[in-house]
């Protein structure tokens, strides 16, 4: 009898969510006890649907990156078996794939999938975030988050499909039978101690006081920014200047003109009132006076 390969918990978000300080933290909590985990070592902790290695693997090195969509679907059927397989028992897989399927064929298989950790940031912080990660304009990657066909190539052959970020949201937060929990970046970084604790009490895991304080002390923004300036960071797109950039809450006020948050706020609103109601109001008054 084949063993089950229903062993991936995603770490999934919208791109540029905190993914990446999310998965460096536990990373710290479970695996720190002894050396602090840096940045560049996250592959010892979680794996990534986008590893290429696994994707040449699986087609026996034929990944093209000149492949099509529908290429990478037939791949990616084969790479996530071996993704799932590669560790014993549940472990963590980072996505940013929406949770849908494309011809019939599930991006992210309920037959690998154990349960979900979302990761979920407000769109107007994630909009200038995620422009500087694809090297974009403002404009067009607003543009990409309110496209129910938003995909982004990687020019490995790998895809990310992200449609707009609020079906992107209610995909993962919505969808029937998924062990999940979901916890907003804003939280986390308000409070790491308190923010973290749903991820902790869903992984039915009681937090060691000494071991949170050291983690959170080791994964501070700070101590992240500091560990690419001295080191580099492996996952740093080409030509992205820094990927630990602020990550700061509310940055969108001096970088989003209103303009740009009316066009947000009017895709968004049925979601920004169900996970950020405390910015309806704000990014509401400013549509208005766009639309005066």
């Amino acid at each position: 009898m084949q063993p089950s390969l229903q062993r991936i918990i995603w770490l999934a978000s919208f791109p540029k969510s905190g993914n990446t300080w999310v998965r460096t933290f536990l990373a710290n909590y479970f695996l720190g006890e002894k050396r602090e985990i840096g940045i560049n070592a996250l592959r010892e902790f979680t794996l990534s649907d986008s590893r290429l290695d696994f994707y040449k693997k699986a087609t026996g090195g034929r990944f093209a990156p000149e492949g099509d969509l529908s290429d990478y679907m037939r791949a990616r059927a084969m790479a996530l078996p071996l993704i799932a397989g590669a560790r014993e028992g549940n472990h963590f897989v980072k996505t940013h794939q929406i949770l849908d399927a494309i011809d019939g064929e599930p991006l992210i298989p309920p037959a690998l999938t154990a349960a979900a950790i979302y990761i979920l940031r407000n769109p107007f912080d994630v909009a200038p975030s995620f422009a500087r990660h694809t090297g974009s304009s403002l404009d067009d990657t607003i543009a990409r988050m309110v496209s129910a066909t938003s995909i982004v190539g990687s020019g490995t052959g790998i895809f990310e499909v992200l449609g707009r970020w609020d079906d992107h949201v209610t995909s993962w937060t919505s969808a029937p039978g998924l062990p999940r929990v979901t916890v907003r970046y804003e939280d986390l970084l308000a409070d790491p101690k308190r923010g973290f604790l749903p991820i902790f009490d869903f992984l039915q895991v009681t937090p060691h006081p000494q071991r949170l304080k050291k983690t959170i002390r080791a994964t501070s923004f700070d101590a992240l920014r500091k560990q690419e300036d001295e080191s580099g960071f492996i996952e740093r797109p080409a030509g992205m200047d820094k990927f630990f950039h602020s990550g700061r809450a509310g940055g969108w006020r001096e970088t989003l003109n209103d303009a740009q948050v009316a066009t947000l706020h009017r895709a968004f609103e049925p979601a920004l009132q169900r996970w950020y109601p405390e910015l309806v109001e704000e990014t509401g008054a400013i549509a208005k006076r766009v639309e005066a």
